[in-house]
């Protein structure tokens, strides 16, 4: 079955690292890049695009830069509704693609007067090195076929996960979206804590960064469960008994379990605010 990122026109409102990324994967996988048009006020980030990828770039919305199968709103959160306002005039019926964390597709839809080929998406960081996880949601009114272009589309910078209600990409955002963040500060501990045992700040760097690197390669190929393994490395009595009985103590699994609710909380507020009536 031919790829239907080869054969359509993308546009994407936002010219910033989300869709830098997304442009990228999508040309590695074969896209035309005469096909692909970027729209962003700043004239660095347009140079930046149209140099590394060959797009069409413009400053500003208009029929020409949007006349696309596919419109991605890759802006950020509280610029969306200007972003979505100033494109309205001159949006024909596109499929649109939000990568935008928090904003509601009932929101977008109602912007602009009833839209209804939505799909929101919640990317993280790591699409930046193609290993991206999105969730997605499909808003009622979008098709089969722009389920599968959606899918297509963020698929081309690592893994895409459809939930059955938009309300679950709140979840999608505390693990996924936030999770990058969550992974960060636990190889910033164990540097840390390399450096207070004893190593140079350098030795620890490279070995909580590859242990980190590969401790997610070996649990993603691994036909066992993450507690699985984490028992095979873990002999009675041994050193890494001693640790886990520490992160055990200190309440390391509800400390994780409290910080997503707490991502999880602050993304239903801030659907709600981004969504607010003006």
């Amino acid at each position: 079955m031919t790829d239907p990122i080869q054969s359509v026109r993308i546009a994407f409102v936002g010219g910033g690292n989300m869709a830098a990324a997304l442009i990228g994967g999508l040309v590695a996988r074969g896209a035309t890049a005469a096909r692909i048009a970027a729209i962003d006020p700043s004239e660095a980030q347009r140079a930046s695009l149209a140099s590394r990828f060959g797009i069409a770039t413009h400053a500003s919305p208009s029929a020409t830069a949007l006349d696309a199968d596919v419109v991605v709103l890759a802006v950020k959160p509280q610029q969306m509704r200007e972003a979505v306002t100033a494109i309205a005039p001159h949006l024909r019926a596109p499929l649109l693609l939000s990568v935008a964390a928090g904003v509601r597709a009932a929101d977008v839809s109602r912007w602009l007067g009833g839209h209804a080929r939505i799909v929101r998406t919640m990317p993280n960081t790591p699409a930046l090195v193609g290993l991206g996880a999105t969730g997605l949601a499909a808003f009622p009114g979008t098709s089969d076929a722009d389920r599968r272009l959606a899918e297509s589309i963020v698929g081309a910078v690592g893994i895409a996960v459809w939930v059955d209600d938009e309300s679950k990409l709140d979840a999608v955002t505390a693990l996924s979206g936030s999770g990058p963040a969550y992974v960060f500060r636990f190889i910033e501990s164990m540097i840390e804590g390399g450096v207070a045992l004893g190593l140079s700040p350098e030795q620890a760097r490279r070995l909580a960064l590859q242990t980190a690197l590969g401790a997610a390669q070996l649990a993603s190929t691994s036909d066992e469960p993450p507690s699985v393994l984490r028992e095979r490395v873990t002999s009675k009595g041994g050193t890494t008994a001693a640790g886990l009985a520490v992160m055990a103590e200190r309440g390391l699994p509800s400390m994780v379990a409290d910080a997503m609710a707490a991502a999880c909380r602050r993304s239903e507020e801030l659907g709600r605010e981004f969504g607010a009536s003006a």
